[in-house]
């Protein structure tokens, strides 16, 4: 099967960097008729790549697993093991493993709980913020140098969306309703 390399397409379905009509239809001409089917399968694709793309700009000593780990911890913490297995949506062994390896690069470091000396909290130290700074750092550098190529109109289209997709990530319902209350009260979807 051939492979095809598809270009951005702007909202009027021209290819932003040749300015020639695109064999896709654009968003424009596809929104009213989309299904939410439609919709996700598209979605998946276009966020699966774009996080692969992110991905490359992180590569390093560390897996990506260690990264959204420590990223976790950078986040959330000082985190318990288990919090941190829960966050990260890990059994606790592979947890324990992980949080072994970034201590034994010294970006993290157990801290025993004073009122509970049985209970362990990781904390990201200085060098595993310095290590986190960097990778976000690159991959912003990559993704504003993506975004500087687009036309004003494309960049406002995105900037738009981003409501609608942060809610979307912070979503943790496996399940449950996706609808928003604001969108049943003739609110903004």
């Amino acid at each position: 099967m051939p492979t095809v390399t598809r270009s951005p397409i702007s909202a009027a379905g021209a290819d932003a960097r040749t300015g020639r009509p695109s064999s896709r239809p654009s968003a424009a001409a596809h929104a009213g008729a989309a299904t939410s089917t439609e919709v996700a399968e598209r979605l998946r694709f276009v966020v699966a790549r774009l996080q692969r793309r992110l991905r490359q700009q992180a590569m390093g000593d560390l897996t990506l697993t260690q990264l959204s780990m420590l990223s976790s911890v950078d986040r959330h913490g000082p985190l318990s093991l288990g919090d941190l297995a829960s966050h990260e949506r890990l059994a606790p062994p592979t947890v324990t493993k992980l949080v072994d390896k970034l201590e034994g690069l010294g970006l993290v470091e157990r801290r025993a709980v004073a009122s509970d000396r049985r209970v362990v909290h990781v904390a990201i130290t200085a060098p595993g913020r310095r290590k986190l700074d960097a990778v976000r750092r690159r991959r912003s550098a990559w993704l504003t140098q993506q975004l500087d190529g687009l036309p004003p109109a494309d960049l406002a289209r995105i900037d738009a969306a981003l409501d609608v997709l942060e809610h979307l990530a912070a979503l943790d319902t496996p399940g449950g309703s996706t609808v928003r209350p604001e969108a049943t009260a003739g609110g903004r979807p």
